[in-house]
C-alpha cells in the first residue's frame, strides 16, 4: 500500500484453509476489516475458528447500526455462538486485527474463548496486554491464551490509512 493509493489493496484472496495458520486466519480477519473500511467504519475485523472452520465473522458496524457494542469481536462472537448453538466457545480461537478493548475482552472471557490472536496493539484501549490484560487476569473465572503481533503491520497500516483519509476528507470539507 502506498501513500498515494486512495485505499489499501485487499489481502491475498488465495488463503488456504487446508493448512490452517494464524497468518491465514488473520488474513481473513483483515478481509473483514476491509469491509468496515469500505463502509466508512474503523477497519477492524474478526473471525472465530472452531476445529479448523470459520464459524463467526464480524467487522465494526458501530456507525451504521448506531450501536456502541457493534465491535468486530462482539459480532463475530455472536455469530459463532449461534453457529454452535451454545454461548460457550471453549474450543474456539478468535482472530482480530486490533487488540480487543475492555468490553470485547469481557465478552471473550465470558464466552470462554480458548485463544485470542490479534494483530496491532492498541495502547489507548487495549485490554489484552497494552493497557490492561483482562483476558489473563487471575481474579476472573477464565483465562485466555494470547498471541499478539500476527500481521500487525498490515492491520496497523490499514488503520493508519483509514484515519489519514478521514483527516484529509475533513480538511477538504473545511475549505
Amino acid at each position: 500500500m502506498s501513500a498515494t493509493d486512495p485505499k489499501p489493496s485487499r489481502p491475498d484472496e488465495s488463503v488456504s484453509l487446508l493448512s490452517p495458520s494464524d497468518e491465514g486466519y488473520m488474513r481473513l480477519a483483515l478481509r473483514e476489516a476491509l469491509c468496515a473500511f469500505d463502509q466508512g467504519e474503523v477497519p477492524v475485523g474478526a473471525v472465530v475458528v472452531h476445529q479448523g472452520r470459520v464459524i463467526g465473522r464480524g467487522y465494526n458496524l458501530r456507525e451504521k447500526l448506531a450501536d456502541p457494542t457493534a465491535h468486530a469481536e462482539m459480532l463475530a462472537l455472536t455469530a459463532a455462538a449461534q453457529a454452535l448453538e451454545d454461548w460457550r466457545l471453549e474450543e474456539c480461537t478468535l482472530y482480530v486485527t486490533l487488540e480487543p478493548c475492555p468490553m470485547c475482552a469481557g465478552a471473550i472471557v465470558n464466552s470462554r474463548v480458548k485463544r485470542v490472536v490479534f494483530g496491532a496493539l492498541d495502547p489507548k484501549a487495549g485490554a489484552c496486554g497494552s493497557l490492561f490484560n483482562l483476558v489473563q487476569d487471575s481474579r476472573l473465572n477464565h483465562r485466555v491464551e494470547l498471541t499478539s503481533g500476527v500481521l500487525a503491520a498490515d492491520a496497523s497500516d490499514l488503520l493508519k490509512e483509514f484515519f489519514r483519509s478521514r483527516r484529509k476528507a475533513q480538511s477538504e470539507n473545511a475549505k
